[in-house]
């Protein structure tokens, strides 16, 4: 049972990494298992496509991204401050893989966004329904700083999807651009979009 979960989790690991440095449509599956150092048959053991491994890496880094954003999104902290955290951690996390290979890796699901979205109905849907989460966490983080008198948003579901969109466009440009520089304005600009009032401590990010 070990090895066959390590050859699994083999998989996935190359998989990613090759899906975040060139892309999903140009790998096959030989080049995956051979990254991954397993036989080609371990693939359709485990997998009965390449598209049914596209959206395990999906879901599997959804799990960690979404553990991530609840830490940043939630806790005692005001809700702007809690907002401007997670561009933190964000900004944090691109700088960290640039550091580590050199390039700015980009959003994986923004990436099959763009390369997939009008090519594989089943990694679409999965990318719509995550994106919508994230907007979900979000939208619960402005509303609550739209009853503290901290934002000015008519609908607080529209506020969060720019939100959203915007910290998206401009993880993209950190990517078109390999600089993560680009993700500096997105705690004034976020501000501006809802018309935040913040308390002096979320100004200070403390």
């Amino acid at each position: 049972m070990g090895r066959t979960s390590d050859a699994r989790r083999k998989i996935l690991d190359a998989a990613r990494s090759l899906i975040e440095e060139r892309g999903y449509s140009a790998l096959g599956v030989a080049e995956i298992c051979k990254a991954a150092g397993v036989p080609k048959g371990s693939f359709y053991y485990f997998f009965e496509s390449k598209e049914a491994l596209a959206l395990a890496v999906v879901d599997e880094h959804w799990a960690a991204q979404k553990r991530d954003w609840t830490q940043a999104l939630t806790g005692d902290a005001e809700p702007l401050w809690r907002l401007r955290r997670l561009f933190e951690e964000t900004e944090a996390g691109q700088r960290a893989v640039q550091l580590g290979c050199g390039t700015v890796a980009g959003c994986l699901f923004g990436n099959l966004t763009l390369e997939l979205s009008n090519q594989t109905e089943a990694v679409r849907e999965r990318l719509q329904e995550i994106f919508d989460a994230q907007v979900d966490m979000v939208e619960s983080v402005i509303a609550e700083a739209r009853e503290r008198g901290e934002a000015a948003v008519a609908d607080t579901r529209e506020a969060a999807r720019a939100v959203v969109a915007q910290l998206e466009g401009q993880v993209m440009f950190a990517k078109l651009y390999n600089n993560t520089d680009r993700l500096g304005p997105l705690w004034s600009n976020c501000l501006a979009l809802l018309g935040g009032r913040p308390t002096q401590e979320a100004v200070a990010g403390v």
